[in-house]
């Protein structure tokens, strides 16, 4: 199915292309995200008169992720979890506690922007984490996990 994308999508293209994706993935996840259109005549057409908006209001979502981006570089979290002896931690450190922490600290971070890429953090100690304000605004925040007093 070809369809034109109306903002950048990671690993597909960037703002206007016109590209060709596998129909369940344009009718499941492009199109009701608002990030795609079929690319009929019309909405080629339509796309164009657009085009300025568009580029404008990504213009605008880049500007306020490299902002954000800043505001976090060279960040460390400090997450407290119960932890043996040995330095393992009952349970794990998810996406979801690192941007709940970040969020704590007055940033603007979803579950799914935090990036870790050999998975949960199980132990005790600093962390490298990324973070994905946007498609391009990846930072590196340190996170520190620390043992829970009782």
């Amino acid at each position: 199915m070809q369809v034109i994308l109306l903002d950048k999508v990671g690993k597909l293209g960037d703002l206007g292309d016109v590209v060709k994706v596998k129909q369940g993935y344009a009718r499941n996840y492009l199109i009701p995200s608002k990030l795609a259109r079929r690319a009929t005549e019309a909405a080629i057409k339509e796309f164009e008169d657009r085009r300025a908006d568009l580029e404008k209001a990504a213009a605008a979502k880049l500007a306020t992720a490299q902002a954000l981006g800043e505001q976090m570089s060279g960040k460390t979290v400090r997450i407290a979890q119960k932890a043996g002896v040995d330095g393992r931690l009952f349970g794990s450190v998810t996406n979801a506690d690192i941007a709940e922490a970040l969020t704590k600290m007055g940033l603007a971070i979803a579950k799914s922007q935090v990036r870790l890429p050999t998975g949960p953090l199980k132990t005790v100690g600093e962390h490298p984490v990324s973070v994905a304000a946007h498609h391009d605004v990846v930072v590196e925040v340190t996170v520190q996990v620390v043992a829970q007093a009782e």
